[in-house]
């Protein structure tokens, strides 16, 4: 009783830090990356160098379960080892907020308990080393966890990239689009964009009308879910 009182103190004092969106949710997690969380750079959300783009090492790779086809990719989780299932491999009254930047591809030919951690339907985090040591002890193998979707915390304001050139030759989709962005030129750009959270945030004259292709532009206004 003592252990579970004390772990639910700690949950609470970070709670008022990081205002919960869900309940609490069972799930798994391990780790990978390497101990200076380098191995986490990149992966399927498109973020690129992690730590240029203010995400750092505090990320994670989502199972099927959790990824949502990349509709997950940014959002942010609090996450507590299960102390109560596990308290030989479990750091008791630690909690570590991580942002999901990379999928965990499910293995069919091995076992939910021995490398199909990402299997569906679990609900999986393959978490960076150094976030997965405040949590969790080094050489445990895989372990249950307590987890929910909290509110992002995050330094700097949305960036936007134009990609792209004046004219393609390929996939006519992509045609379109590029015709879409030449015909633009000129003209200063303003964005409307709604996250998965349900977030909407405009973003008035964004790129300026000397916008070119390839530049990337940085607004004051972040999404926090």
């Amino acid at each position: 009783m003592g252990s579970v009182f004390l772990k639910l103190l700690a949950v609470l004092a970070l709670l008022c830090v990081a205002p919960a969106r869900s309940d609490w949710l069972p799930g798994t997690a391990t780790f990978y990356g390497g101990s200076d969380g380098s191995g986490t750079m990149g992966g399927a959300c498109g973020y690129g160098n992690l730590y240029d783009q203010g995400y750092g090492i505090d990320n994670a790779a989502l199972s099927t379960a959790l990824f949502n086809d990349g509709a997950s990719c940014g959002q942010c989780y609090l996450i507590i080892c299960d102390y109560d299932k596990a308290p030989n491999w479990c750091k008791l009254g630690k909690a570590i907020t991580v942002t999901a930047t990379n999928f965990c591809p499910p293995n069919w030919n091995l076992p939910s308990d021995n490398g199909g951690w990402c299997n569906p339907p679990r609900p999986h985090f393959d978490i960076s080393q150094p976030a997965w040591e405040i949590i969790g002890v080094y050489r445990a193998g895989i372990v249950p966890v307590l987890y929910q979707q909290v509110k992002c915390w995050k330094n700097g304001g949305v960036r936007f990239t134009i990609n792209g050139f004046n004219y393609f030759e390929r996939g006519r989709e992509r045609v379109d689009q590029e015709h879409c962005l030449a015909a633009l030129q000129g003209q200063a750009l303003s964005f409307t964009v709604t996250s998965t959270g349900g977030q909407t945030i405009v973003f008035n004259n964004v790129a300026p009308a000397s916008w070119q292709f390839g530049q990337t532009f940085t607004t004051y206004s972040q999404f926090d879910y």
